[in-house]
């Protein structure tokens, strides 16, 4: 597969996978950016153990969670008073809400919930985070369950 190709069929899905880990769109497309940067370094080194997407997915899950452990070691400061922060307006307020959500989940509930919105394969899932399919399968369920109730308790149907 070429890699203009690539990029084609997988940047939105990336694109998605990273805005639910930091539920920014300027950080998810930097994210995603960074991600394609690495497969397209590393493309010659993939060597067909596993599909082309589980390969560029555990790419894109890796440098989610580097760029969450620099922001830990670093916090991000407040922007001074003068400045409003640019949101995101276009997309669905459901849809903002769902983000917001899946941003507040443990790292590696994130990587799941953001996998499996993406329709990939429970099988392939377990691949990408290193998970029995049974366990990513139980942490699937009670991932959405969480999410229903924060949707229930904030008044989203």
């Amino acid at each position: 597969m070429e890699f203009e190709e690539i990029y084609k069929t997988y940047w939105d899905r990336i694109f998605r996978l990273c805005m639910g880990f930091v539920n920014d769109y300027d950080a998810a497309q930097d994210l995603a950016q960074e991600t394609f940067i690495i497969v397209w370094q590393k493309l010659e080194t993939f060597r067909n153990e596993s599909s082309i997407g589980t390969w560029i997915f555990r790419i894109a899950s890796n440098n989610c969670l580097r760029q969450i452990e620099k922001q830990k070691r670093f916090p991000k400061s407040e922007l001074p008073v003068h400045l409003s922060e640019e949101k995101q307006t276009s997309l669905e307020p459901q849809i903002q809400f769902l983000y917001k959500c899946i941003a507040e989940l443990p790292e590696t509930d994130r990587i799941i919930i953001s996998l499996e919105l993406e329709d990939i394969k429970q099988i392939e899932i377990a691949k990408i985070v290193g998970l029995s399919e049974a366990n990513v399968r139980v942490k699937i369920h009670r991932i959405k369950e969480k999410l229903t109730q924060k949707f229930k308790e904030n008044g989203h149907r």
